[in-house]
């Protein structure tokens, strides 16, 4: 898997732009959170997953991605901070529904 992680800056609608992503599943999707911080509840941090470094950049560059990046930046307070990535771990509990 391949993914990104980024430090945002929120508003209130910074949510629903979110949500927005929702409305499509582009090729080789696998996952997106959202984390609220406790210290700052403007402050979040968006994890997004794709299968395959491939999927991930092919999202990256589509232009529906491109619109849907600036309907987010236009909620946010500033630019976000993206950090790419693969994952080369993942351990989870099989019976928990995340």
């Amino acid at each position: 898997m391949y993914g990104t992680i980024a430090r945002i800056k929120a508003t209130p609608a910074t949510l629903e732009a979110i949500r927005k992503f929702e409305q499509r599943t582009p090729p080789g999707f696998v996952r997106l959170f959202l984390y609220r911080m406790d210290a700052d509840p403007n402050e979040m941090m968006l994890v997004v997953l794709f299968e395959s470094k491939e999927a991930y950049l092919a999202n990256a560059s589509s232009p529906q991605q491109n619109q849907v990046y600036l309907a987010l930046r236009k909620t946010l307070r500033a630019d976000p901070e993206w950090h790419d990535g693969e994952v080369i771990y993942d351990y989870h509990n099989a019976a928990s529904p995340v």
